[in-house]
């Protein structure tokens, strides 16, 4: 299993390297055609979550929606049609190499978070283990991903040139009305400034997808996310997002947790992209239900909920930019 050596001045470990997908007993090789497909749908708005250059679920549905939104036959590949749908955008480069400086890389970073919410509870924030992990987050993509494509020693110091995802943005003009730490968090996860206007969200649980809509009822962008569980399920219905929590605490009350130890006392989590709703909460007219980011952002999709709908920090925020107070959020089967 392959790491990168971190020769920091915090002197901060990197955490270990996931283990790499297998089929069959073999690791599945970065296809790096697949990765710029995944830049160019994450560009467009429609998220293929973790680009990773691997075939899956996550890219097909991002293709999928893509060849809605164009009016294409929806077939979840890249077909002739799609690929001449793309052809546009094509040109886009799929990754950016760029100098580390000391501004990327500084934290604050807490290497261990312990299980507990109570635990959690006790911390100072819920902060990026690592300057791998934050940049991995930064580009929408894992630290694997980022060993593979530059290698297990690259060093994360001041001056060094690294490969990233080229998911940078074209404006970072973002909402002067917001507040300077929002603001830093969506350039720091390089969401991109100008959005479409959502007129309406759709939650699909059996496609595992949130689709926004305008309001002429074109579909503009899609997101994977993960919709409840057995025990919590996904709430169907008609609801509406009430407003928007930014880099959010987060209440633990353990009575409204099936798995929680009902021992447990009430908790205020500090924020933190390693909290348990991410960098941000849309509440929703559905009591105690709302639409967050994740610690986990490989999970999504392919994990449960307590009910709410999870999307990677770096696509929740997007989705913020896009819904306002008063936005329709319909949750269907």
């Amino acid at each position: 299993m392959r790491r990168f050596l971190l020769l920091l001045a915090l002197g901060i470990a990197a955490p270990a390297i996931a283990q790499p997908e297998v089929s069959r007993g073999k690791q599945i090789p970065l296809d790096r055609n697949l990765l710029k497909m995944q830049v160019v749908l994450d560009r467009l708005g429609f998220s293929p979550g973790v680009i990773d250059g691997r075939a899956g679920m996550s890219l097909t549905s991002a293709i999928k929606g893509f060849q809605e939104s164009r009016g294409l036959p929806v077939t979840g590949k890249p077909d002739a049609p799609t690929m001449q749908a793309l052809a546009p955008y094509w040109g886009t480069e799929a990754t950016k190499t760029l100098e580390l400086n000391a501004r990327v890389l500084a934290g604050p970073y807490l290497p261990e978070i312990p299980k507990s919410e109570v635990d959690q509870a006790k911390l100072p924030g819920l902060y990026y283990r690592s300057p791998l992990e934050k940049l991995a987050e930064m580009f929408h993509t894992t630290p694997r991903v980022l060993v593979e494509l530059n290698g297990p020693q690259t060093m994360l110091t001041p001056g060094t040139k690294v490969v990233f995802p080229n998911v940078l943005p074209t404006s970072r003009a973002y909402d002067p009305e917001r507040t300077d730490e929002w603001r830093a968090t969506l350039n720091m996860l390089n969401v991109d400034a100008v959005q479409p206007e959502a007129s309406k969200i759709v939650v699909d649980k059996s496609d595992k997808v949130l689709r926004v809509y305008d309001k002429a009822d074109k579909l503009v962008a899609q997101f994977q996310v993960t919709t409840g569980s057995q025990h919590d399920p996904l709430p169907i219905g008609n609801w509406t997002i009430k407003g928007a929590d930014y880099n959010p605490k987060f209440h633990y009350n353990p009575a409204l947790f099936w798995d929680a130890d009902k021992s447990d006392d009430k908790a205020q989590l500090p924020p933190g992209p390693n909290g348990p709703v991410g960098v941000v909460w849309l509440d929703l007219s559905k009591k105690h239900y709302g639409i967050h980011g994740t610690p986990n952002p490989e999970l999504i999709g392919r994990s449960e909920s307590h009910g709410c709908v999870r999307l990677t920090n770096w696509d929740v925020a997007r989705l913020s930019v896009m819904a306002k107070p008063g936005t329709p959020a319909i949750f269907q089967e």
